[in-house]
């Protein structure tokens, strides 16, 4: 086992990748941005390095700073977590070109399942369904304008190399296809580094599932059970569960061994996710393969009793993996809320701002996974994800009732939240009768805006009833004199931070 570690990210999953770390007792240590100098996870490290700089690529996308760091330190390996460099099989070669060990699978496996276009040619080769598609790699624009009229519009242009939603066009008619090439190439090279696109049949109405499998570096793979992640925004998923309230049974397992399968063929040693789209009638087809720790894990933590995160490490230690299919199985029924800094009735406008408060529930089977405290400063340079509430029931029914509670019981103060969109979804009939494709949010979300809870008349009305009512209980009768406690608010009985 390691004896200290270098966390190569930020915010509410390097507050997860310390704690799972000193679990283990392995020390930890942090490097962190201008911006992010005081956030709880920089105090919560044992050790903790500053970076100048506020944006990504100054800071937590610098390769060398960070490297250095890790050798000068005595770091024996980096977690990348992520996001930033988790996915970059370059940064792995130079971790290993420096004798410190890429907490994740190896180069190989990375660089093939990290290139759509390599990974679909792997899944074909070992009989994974993939999607009606061609890859553009040397092909001319008008060679692609043309195989798009093939595979059929509507079509999706898709980056090989990143995720996320960057480098993603959906087309719906042919006229759109080469402007649309053009954005989509651009973006793929802004955010990668690399232009290479894919075409592929978009299907409108389709539900994202998500195959979470482990692997160790002596060619055990075992997979974890589903995810449903079909609510989605701007292509990024905000709310996910597992078990899957829409897949048959039959068609889970089929795509849990297709996942197992592929990730075998590249020897995958590590946590990952295999990614599917289902369009109903049995049929599933591969998306791609994430070669790293997803945001959503917390939600198959909860149902299988496992830390995925500890398991990386165990892994990358060199350890085997002594779990077996047979030992696991899904227990009840998670969800996990991501609560973003944005404003869902503008297009999820970021908010930026400081947290003048910040409470989260303390309650049973609720988990909350943040990096944030009162005063955190919320900026405009990384993603703005606040954190993540992660709950589990018995039943599904049950864990939309307790999500439903833990967000009414968060409260966050400083800046716009999405918490209001987010219970708004939970208590929608198609949500709760699970009726959630990818189209979900468009269908009965796309004219949203936040109810009025509050005007000001309403407001006063409460607060004087509060003073006569509190108030006049605490007043003090001397002779003709009444004096009255300044503060009506100090004993609030009826009141509630909701």
């Amino acid at each position: 086992m390691f004896s200290k570690i270098l966390i190569a990210n930020r915010g509410e999953i390097a507050q997860r990748l310390i704690t799972a770390a000193q679990e283990l007792g392995v020390k930890t240590v942090v490097v962190y941005s201008e911006a992010d100098a005081g956030a709880p996870w920089v105090l919560a490290a044992d050790e903790a390095y500053g970076l100048l700089g506020v944006t990504a690529s100054e800071t937590y996308l610098d390769q060398e700073k960070i490297l250095d760091i890790a050798q000068a330190c005595g770091a024996e390996g980096i977690h990348p977590g992520y996001g930033f460099l988790s996915e970059n099989a370059g940064f792995a070669a130079n971790c290993a070109s420096r004798g410190i060990k890429f907490i994740g699978p190896s180069v190989d496996a990375m660089a093939v399942m990290g290139s759509k276009a390599r990974a679909r040619d792997v899944a074909v080769a070992v009989g994974v369904p993939v999607t009606p598609g061609v890859d553009g790699a040397g092909k001319s624009d008008a060679e692609l304008a043309e195989a798009a009229v093939e595979i059929g519009y509507p079509v999706l242009i898709k980056a090989s190399a990143g995720g996320g939603g960057k480098g993603m066009r959906v087309v719906g008619d042919p006229a759109e296809f080469l402007d649309a090439l053009q954005v989509a190439r651009s973006e793929a090279a802004n955010s990668f580094g690399d232009d290479h696109i894919i075409l592929e049949k978009f299907f409108t109405r389709i539900h994202h599932i998500e195959i979470q499998v482990l692997g160790d570096e002596y060619g055990h793979v075992i997979h974890c059970f589903e995810r449903e992640c079909s609510i989605q925004r701007r292509h990024q998923k905000i709310i996910e569960e597992t078990p899957s309230p829409t897949i048959p049974h039959e068609v889970r397992l089929e795509m849990a061994q297709a996942a197992v399968t592929l990730a075998q063929a590249v020897n995958y040693a590590s946590a990952g996710t295999v990614e599917f789209m289902y369009t109903g009638g049995g049929k599933f087809y591969l998306l791609e393969m994430n070669t790293r720790l997803q945001v959503e894990h917390p939600i198959t933590e909860l149902v299988t009793g496992l830390d995925l995160v500890q398991w990386q490490i165990r892994i990358a230690s060199g350890e085997r993996l002594s779990l077996t299919q047979a030992d696991l199985s899904q227990r009840g029924h998670a969800i996990e809320c991501r609560v973003y800094a944005e404003n869902p009735a503008q297009n999820f406008l970021p908010s930026i701002g400081t947290l003048s408060h910040c409470s989260f529930p303390v309650m049973p089977h609720v988990r909350i996974d943040s990096g944030i405290v009162a005063g955190s400063a919320v900026t405009p340079y990384y993603d703005p994800m606040l954190a993540k509430v992660v709950v589990w029931g018995g039943t599904r029914r049950d864990a939309i009732a307790r999500m439903v509670n833990a967000l009414k019981r968060t409260v966050l103060l400083g800046v716009t939240h999405n918490i209001p969109y987010l219970l708004a979804i939970l208590q929608e009939s198609h949500f709760q009768a699970g009726e959630t494709t990818t189209h979900y949010l468009a269908d009965y979300f796309a004219d949203w805006a936040e109810p009025a809870v509050w005007d000001d008349e309403l407001a006063l009305a409460i607060a004087a009833f509060e003073l006569l009512d509190h108030g006049m209980s605490d007043m003090l009768t001397t002779g003709d004199a009444v004096m009255v406690k300044p503060d009506p608010w100090q004993n609030p009985t009826r009141w509630r931070n909701v």
